[in-house]
């Protein structure tokens, strides 16, 4: 039945909620209209799933865990991002950190 709920209605529909607050399921939802607060994680996955998920077809769990890990490692440590000047996330970060102050 859950099954059927999810592929036919809106994950906000009053017959999926209901069927979570009656198995003791808590739901947390924000507002409509709070993009800001997943932009990143969207643009993260949008990659992840243009750049690697539908470029191969997996045929396990556990070779689709391997080979979103080895893109992810890809993603942050050598992949160049517009958004941050061409650099890395990772050199991105790392450069930018402040430096400690000397005792």
């Amino acid at each position: 039945m859950l099954r059927r709920l999810v592929e036919s209605a809106q994950f906000t529909s009053t017959d999926f909620t209901d069927l979570l607050k009656g198995n003791g399921i808590a739901i947390s939802m924000d507002g409509k209209g709070c993009w800001r607060d997943n932009v990143f994680v969207e643009r993260l996955w949008k990659s992840i799933k243009y750049e690697e998920v539908y470029l191969h077809a997996y045929d396990t769990v556990s070779a689709a865990r391997s080979g979103i890990g080895r893109y992810l490692e890809f993603y942050n440590i050598r992949r160049p991002h517009s958004a941050l000047d061409g650099e890395t996330p990772d050199a991105f970060y790392f450069d930018n950190q402040p430096m400690p102050q000397a005792a």
